[in-house]
Formats: structure tokens, sequence, C-alpha cells
């Protein structure tokens, strides 16, 4: 059995698929988790939707921006933008299956392997919170994404305020929060402050601001985070961090990681991607 972490997709079934292959992927061995943004940007959302679907087990899916972009718009929560290329599942046949599959996955996951555990989530970790916190917080969300609160939520779920971590939040602000983290998060002030606006590369950080994974003392450091969301930010590959947002969409590349005995043991397989859409 082997393990994989694939990064954003973005509706580009055919990288998809082209990367399956080039990893031998075989749904009655391997695991394979993708890190979010499933849909959206690319061709062929739908197509990635059923794919994972048809192998739910073995591809295990978190949710990212897009895809709750894509809930939002499917219940009027959200217009859709000139951007957008979701017609393939809010026009499809068989949408409602594909909405309520997806209603239901996870912001956050963990894996036990080789004696440690890898945590999975798409864009970020606040500085305050742990690895177990990560979790946590998420399945609050996971709770009301598969409830009959669902439409309510995802009329009140956008929003830059509160742009900061309290376990004193309740109700909406901390929902809020919890996903502008999880689905959205680059930069913040070494105190947790979270900044929206911009998506430059690590390097480019705005003043007074760090990439999230680089503030001192962050809880989450020593444990291995994998995550995607950051396309400028590219492949990064560190002992408690693997970023594998390789820009498909843009012309890039569709990314996974293979891991050997221990978490440690890291391979990257890539294959090219047609440009869906030019950046900016």
């Amino acid at each position: 059995m082997a393990l994989y972490c694939i990064g954003d997709v973005q509706g580009c079934d055919a990288a998809l698929a082209r990367l399956l292959e080039r990893i031998d992927f075989s749904p009655s061995r391997d695991t394979v988790y993708l890190l979010g943004d499933l849909v959206n940007r690319g061709p062929d959302s739908a197509a990635v939707l059923r794919r994972c679907m048809a192998h739910e087990g073995a591809l295990c899916c978190l949710l990212g921006n897009h895809d709750l972009h894509l809930l939002a718009a499917a219940h009027g929560a959200r217009a859709p933008s000139r951007r957008d290329t979701l017609d393939s599942v809010l026009q499809a046949p068989d949408r409602a299956a594909l909405l309520e599959w997806l209603r239901r996955q996870p912001l956050a996951m963990a894996h036990p392997h080789g004696g440690a555990t890898l945590t999975l989530l798409h864009a970020g970790a606040l500085p305050a919170w742990s690895a177990d916190d990560v979790l946590r917080l998420a399945a609050e969300v996971h709770a009301v994404l598969r409830s009959s609160d669902l439409p309510g939520f995802l009329q009140q779920m956008y929003g830059n305020q509160p742009d900061r971590w309290s376990e004193q939040l309740g109700g909406i602000e901390r929902l809020r929060v919890i996903v502008n983290a999880l689905t959205r998060l680059r930069f913040c002030s070494p105190a947790g402050v979270m900044d929206f606006e911009s998506t430059e590369s690590a390097q480019q950080a705005p003043a007074g601001l760090l990439p999230w994974f680089d503030v001192p003392g962050r809880r989450t450091a020593g444990s291995l985070l994998a995550f995607g969301h950051w396309s400028t930010l590219g492949h990064l590959n560190r002992p408690d961090l693997l970023a594998l947002d390789t820009g498909c969409v843009w012309g890039g590349q569709l990314s996974a990681v293979r891991f050997g005995a221990t978490l440690a043991e890291r391979e990257l397989l890539q294959v090219p991607c047609p440009q869906a859409q030019r950046p900016g």
C-alpha cells in the first residue's frame, strides 16, 4: 500500500488522470489525499468529482475555497464570477449527487504513517492552533456543512472579519475564522492576524506579515502539515511542511508526493498541464 498527496486539481481532470497513471494508482492498494480545490477554473470540474466519488476511500478529498464557492453558488449564496468554470457541475444531470457528495468532504484530516501523523488541510493553520486543534475546529465546520443548516451558513460564510482567532468566539464568527484559516490563509502577523489581500510568493510578504508557517512559535511546528492553495509558493518540502499547489490550472504542473516507509521519505512526481486560465 502506498500513500500519496496531490495538490490543487481545479477541474483539470485530464491532468489528474495522467498523474494517477504516472503513480500507477490502484484503488485497492493505495491511499491518495487531494488537498482541496477539486473544482473551478479548469475545464471539467464535474469529471473530477465523479472520479473522486468512484474511488471514494482510496481518493480522499479535502474542501478548499473553490469547493466551498461551488456549494455557495449552487445554493444561491454567491454569484458565479466571470472566471468560474462551474457549469459542468451546476448544469449536470447528476448535479444533486455531486453536490451532496461534496458537502460531506472534510476541511482537514489526519493519517498515521510510519510512527508519525500527517495532518492535511487546504490552506493554513493559525499560529495558536495545534495539529489537534486543526482537526477539532475543522470538525465543527464539517458538522454544519453536513446538516440542514448548510444554506444559512453559506449565506454568512464570506467576510474577512473576525481576522484573528479566539476560543471565545461563537456562532458564525467562529465558523468564519475557521473556514478562512483552513481554506484562504497565506500571510498573517506574528500575533495571528490574517491577511487576505496578498497572493504573492512567500519571499514577497507584505510589511509586518509572514507566511503562516514561518510565524515563530506556531504550535503546529514539529507536526508534518501538507497543504495546497498557494500556487505562487509552489512546491515546498521541509521536515514539517509540504506544499503542493504547483499551478496546474495556470499551465504549471500537477504534483504528487509519494511517501516511503516514513513521512520523511518523499518522492515528488509531476505531470505538465495545459494552461486553462491566465493568472491575474
